[in-house]
């Protein structure tokens, strides 16, 4: 049986990794125009022939998170009734993530919503990184390739060699995460005892684990206020830490979010390219590193049929 060619098609919500992710697989952007029609719908339209090949989008749903969403469905859409012979979605912040369950009455479940659409639209496979909820993949009724930049970060860490380190979990729920940075790192492990207070206000209690004379890593997979982020880091400084580092996959910066992590006792913010991070203002601190290798490596290795999880084993 002949082998299926490989197409890749840049969505407009990031085209700054999509171009590094085709530098990785040797191959260029197939041709799309992107534009709006003068009451501010999509137009979309594909001028590279995509028969019976394995298509890949590449289409963050960032902010703006509705027009983002909506470009890639109609990708996704052109993409079927243009005879491709398999769509993947790769969606390296899946947006509209928060609301993955009824945690009170009358609320939507926003995360099903979206994981139906992108479905309904005719995507037959999910690539992601970093899910705010890990049960989102079970949302989707076909495959999803659930990826971890956690690699990318602990190697820069790694790079830096911190002494005396204690690897904080900004929550509870990111335990799991904070525990996969302290084995790599050769840290301690610690907990922030956090309570929400509203969608977006948190308040600590205390930290589970000690931090005093400690160099300590808090990573996350997301900042969009900061809120979460800085209370933990005061948190920390409070009870003696010598210094802290910040980690989060998707840099959505909200707001006066980088204003606030600048007024913060952080000593860098390190974030990765998975949402659009040029313009950042002048005295940012704030650094990139790239998920292009991850994601494109991933992309090479669903084309081939090979293993995608073989990623993450060491």
């Amino acid at each position: 049986m002949k082998k299926k060619s490989l197409q890749v098609i840049a969505g407009t919500a990031n085209q700054s990794l999509a171009a590094k992710i085709c530098d990785y697989l040797y191959l260029s952007p197939a041709e799309a125009e992107v534009e709006r029609f003068p009451d501010g719908e999509w137009n979309v339209k594909l001028n590279s022939d995509i028969r019976d090949t394995d298509v890949f989008i590449i289409q963050p749903t960032c902010p703006p998170v509705n027009d983002s969403i909506m470009e890639l469905l109609l990708l996704i859409d052109c993409c079927r009734r243009a005879s491709a012979h398999q769509i993947t979605a790769v969606i390296p912040y899946f947006g509209y993530a928060r609301k993955d369950r009824k945690d009170e009455g009358r609320v939507p479940i926003s995360a099903k919503l979206v994981s139906n659409m992108i479905v309904s639209a005719g995507a037959q496979r999910v690539l992601t990184l970093d899910l705010h909820a890990t049960q989102i993949q079970g949302f989707f009724d076909i495959p999803v390739d659930h990826l971890y930049a956690a690699p990318v970060f602990i190697k820069y860490f790694q790079e830096k060699g911190i002494k005396d380190l204690t690897v904080v979990s900004p929550d509870v729920g990111r335990t799991k995460l904070a525990r996969v940075y302290a084995q790599n790192l050769g840290g301690e492990l610690a907990v922030v005892d956090k309570v929400r207070t509203g969608p977006d206000q948190v308040a600590a209690g205390t930290v589970i684990g000690d931090v005093k004379g400690r160099n300590v890593i808090l990573p996350d997979d997301m900042i969009s206020t900061g809120g979460s982020i800085v209370l933990a880091a005061n948190v920390v400084m409070e009870l003696g830490a010598k210094s802290v580092h910040v980690c989060a996959t998707h840099g959505i910066l909200c707001g006066d979010s980088i204003q606030r992590l600048n007024d913060a006792p952080i000593q860098e913010v390190v974030v990765s390219d998975s949402v659009p991070m040029e313009g950042l203002p002048a005295g940012a601190n704030i650094k990139t590193l790239t998920v292009a290798r991850l994601l494109g490596e991933a992309i090479r290795r669903i084309h081939e049929g090979e293993s995608v999880s073989a990623l993450f084993e060491t």
